[in-house]
C-alpha cells in the first residue's frame, strides 16, 4: 500500500506588504512610507490573504509539513487555521524589514522544502529572488500593491489550490517567470518604470499544445529526441549513472553510445566507461567521484510505466548506498508526459528496502519530460 503523499512547503509572509495600496501611495517599499501608511490607518492584509490561500488545504494536514517564520512572518497564521509548523527564523524587530525576509527565506530552503510559499508583492519577490537558490521552486501568494512578477498566483485562493494539485499528484508544470518592479518614486508621479530582475521557477498550468495531429509512435519518437538534447544540453563533465529502460536508452542512443536496456551504465564525456555494472562496482566508482561535490555524479532514471516505480523495481544495482552516495539532488528523472498520464494521479513510487531513505527521497521531483519542459510530480515511500 502506497503512504500518504507528503509535502514540505515553507512559507514567508511580509506583513507590510500591501499596505500603502488602499490609502493611495502606490506600495510599500520602505520605512517611511510604511509609517505614513500606518499613521493614516492603514490595514495590514497581508496574513489575511495568506490565510485565505492556505484555508482549503485544512483537509490535508496530515500530508503537509510547513517549515516558516516566527509570529507574523508565518507561525500566526498557520496556528490560527490548526497546521503543524516549524519556525526556523524570528525577526529581532516587531517591524519587519527586507533583511528579515531574506533571512527567513536562507533559513526556510535550508530545510530542503519542496515549494516556498511567500504572501507578498513585487518588492517581495525580489528580496526572495536576491537570496533563493536557482531551482528552488517558489510560489507568490499576492498581497502587494505591485503584482507585475509572473512568480504570483492569479488569487490567494489560486495559490491554495496550486499546492492542492501538487497534492494530489496531478501533473504541473515548471516554468521560469519573470521577477518585475517598478520605481514607486516614479510611480507616484504617473511614471511607470518596470524592471526586469531575474527568473525563479514556478508551477504553471499544464498545457499541452500540438501544431501536428500524428500517431502516438511518431509523436513518443519526437518526445524522446527532445528529452534527449535536455539531458545532452545539461551535461557539462560529469559522470552519468544511466538507469534502464527505453527512455534512457534514447538519450544514449541520442549520445551515439550503445546502451543496457536492462542494465545500468556508466558515461562520461560522451564515452562508454562501463556497461552492465554491478552494484558494488557502481558504489566504487560514484564514491570514487567526490559524492559530495554537487554536480560531480548524475544519475539518469525513467519510471516503471503503469507503476510508477523510481527504484526497487528491476534496478538492485541503485542500491541505498549508491542513491546516497549520489545525493537526492543529483537525480535526474526522465519520462514523457503520456508516461505521467498512464499513472492515473499517483505518485512516483520508491522501494529501496532502507525505510529511511525511502522517507528522505519523498516529497516532490522534477521531471524532464521535453526540451527546456519539465514537470513536478509527488514521490510517495511504498509500506
Amino acid at each position: 500500500m502506497t503512504a500518504v503523499n507528503r509535502l514540505t512547503v515553507g512559507l514567508v509572509v511580509n506583513p507590510y506588504a500591501g499596505i500603502g495600496g488602499a490609502i493611495a501611495l502606490k506600495g510599500s517599499d520602505g520605512a517611511d512610507i510604511r509609517e505614513k501608511a500606518l499613521n493614516a490607518g492603514a490595514e495590514r492584509k497581508a496574513m489575511q490573504r495568506a490565510e485565505t490561500a492556505l484555508q482549503l488545504l485544512q483537509n490535508y494536514q496530515e500530508q503537509l509539513n510547513f517549515v516558516t517564520c516566527g509570529g507574523e512572518m508565518g507561525a500566526n497564521v498557520l496556528k490560527s487555521l490548526g497546521f503543524s509548523y516549524q519556525a526556523v527564523f524570528t525577526p529581532n524587530a516587531q517591524e519587519t524589514s527586507p533583511e528579515d525576509t531574506k533571512q527567513a527565506v536562507k533559513a526556510i530552503v535550508d530545510k530542503g522544502v519542496d515549494i516556498l510559499l511567500f504572501a507578498g508583492g513585487d518588492g517581495t519577490a525580489r528580496d526572495v529572488y536576491s537570496v533563493v537558490p536557482e531551482k528552488q521552486l517558489v510560489l507568490g501568494i499576492p498581497a502587494g500593491v505591485k503584482i507585475h512578477s509572473g512568480v504570483y498566483a492569479i488569487s490567494p485562493t489560486a495559490a491554495g489550490r496550486v499546492i492542492e494539485k501538487i497534492l494530489k499528484g496531478e501533473l504541473s508544470s515548471i516554468h521560469e517567470s519573470d521577477v518585475m518592479d517598478i520605481d514607486e518614486s516614479a510611480f507616484r508621479e504617473g511614471i511607470v518604470k518596470a524592471r526586469r530582475f531575474g527568473e525563479m521557477s514556478v508551477p504553471a498550468e499544464l498545457e499541452y499544445v500540438q501544431a501536428v495531429k500524428m500517431g502516438g509512435k511518431e509523436s513518443d519518437e519526437l518526445v524522446l529526441d527532445d528529452i534527449a538534447a535536455e539531458v545532452i544540453e545539461r551535461v557539462d563533465d560529469e559522470l552519468l549513472v544511466m538507469g534502464s529502460g527505453s527512455t534512457v536508452a534514447a538519450i544514449m542512443d541520442e549520445m551515439g553510445i550503445e546502451n543496457t536496456l536492462l542494465g545500468v551504465d556508466l558515461v562520461q564525456d560522451d564515452t562508454l566507461i562501463k556497461s552492465d555494472v554491478t552494484e558494488k562496482e557502481l558504489f566504487e566508482a560514484v564514491s570514487k567521484v567526490s559524492p559530495n561535490a554537487s554536480g560531480s555524479v548524475k544519475l539518469v532514471i525513467t519510471l516503471i510505466g503503469g507503476q510508477g516505480h523510481l527504484f526497487g523495481r528491476g534496478n538492485q544495482q541503485l542500491s541505498p548506498r549508491v542513491i546516497r552516495a549520489i545525493g537526492k539532488d543529483n537525480i535526474w528523472v526522465v519520462a514523457t508526459k503520456t508516461k505521467l498520464q498512464s499513472l492515473n494521479n499517483q505518485p512516483l513510487r520508491v522501494d529501496t528496502g532502507d525505510s529511511e531513505l525511502d522517507n528522505e527521497l519523498s516529497g516532490t521531483i522534477r521531471v524532464i519530460t521535453g526540451y527546456h519542459d519539465e514537470v513536478l510530480m509527488p514521490v510517495a515511500a511504498v509500506s
